[in-house]
């Protein structure tokens, strides 16, 4: 059985024509079988203002300390995946929200950045694909938050361009989409049709990848070295066209 994992960001979630769009193309997308997985980042950032909590990045990752991980959880596992579960629903689609917690689907250990402590953010160790699996056998599509656990029972936030490719090389999708909203990577305004390794690091290096975009495309790079036969970073418009069967976007290659 053919499968792709489709990520969807934080940022996007806030605009409803976007998700509007999206959702009714994803509920469409019946073969191969998809897999959501969804970030939660601008929702996150205004809780955490609303509780007296200050945002902050390195690298384009989140800066969880304790309480910021609540905030985290109730968001991406409460208020953002019931919403993509319930708009999905009404389009048609049989979905089932779960995030890497249930059924330690996705395990981790806490992530060791050399540009400092992160808090409670997870690296991704490994991924039971069982579950999901069984759940697409049975047609249902997976709506996957990345509040992720480790083996001692502490519970991690993880970047959910990670998580996407962690869940797509232990599926063996044929396929992972990372949905933004600009229509690729860009270079002086224009999309990128293609875009390899060495590129995408001097473009990293020289700060015209930058913010969110750079775990996106660091991210795409490693499911291609993984085996994920193709990686492309889209917005909206591109995804419809994905899911037509026609290529959009920017192809990451190794």
């Amino acid at each position: 059985m053919n499968n792709v994992v489709v990520k969807v960001g934080g940022n996007e979630l806030d605009d409803d024509q976007f998700m509007d769009r999206f959702l009714k193309a994803l509920a469409r997308q019946t073969e191969p079988r998809p897999v959501l997985v969804h970030g939660g980042g601008k929702e996150i950032a205004q809780l955490q203002k609303r509780l007296g909590l200050e945002p902050a990045f390195v690298d384009g990752l989140r800066v969880t300390d304790a309480a910021s991980l609540e905030v985290a959880e109730m968001v991406l596992c409460g208020l953002i995946n019931k919403r993509l579960v319930a708009r999905l629903v009404v389009a048609g689609a049989r979905a089932i929200g779960l995030c890497g917690v249930d059924l330690g689907v996705i395990r981790v250990e806490k992530l060791v950045h050399p540009a400092g402590d992160l808090g409670f953010v997870g690296a991704i160790k490994s991924v039971d694909a069982g579950p999901l699996q069984v759940l697409l056998e049975h047609g249902y599509l997976p709506v996957i938050s990345p509040i992720s656990l480790a083996w001692d029972g502490t519970i991690y936030n993880v970047n959910a361009d990670h998580a996407a490719l962690a869940v797509a090389v232990a599926l063996g999708a044929v396929a992972l989409y990372l949905v933004t909203n600009v229509p690729g990577v860009l270079l002086e305004g224009q999309v990128l049709p293609r875009l390899d390794s060495q590129r995408a690091n001097q473009l990293i290096a020289n700060g015209t990848i930058s913010g969110g975009m750079v775990p996106k495309v660091r991210a795409a790079i490693e499911a291609v070295l993984a085996g994920v036969p193709q990686v492309r970073i889209t917005d909206v418009a591109g995804f419809e066209e994905l899911v037509s069967g026609r290529p959009a976007g920017t192809v990451v290659v190794a």
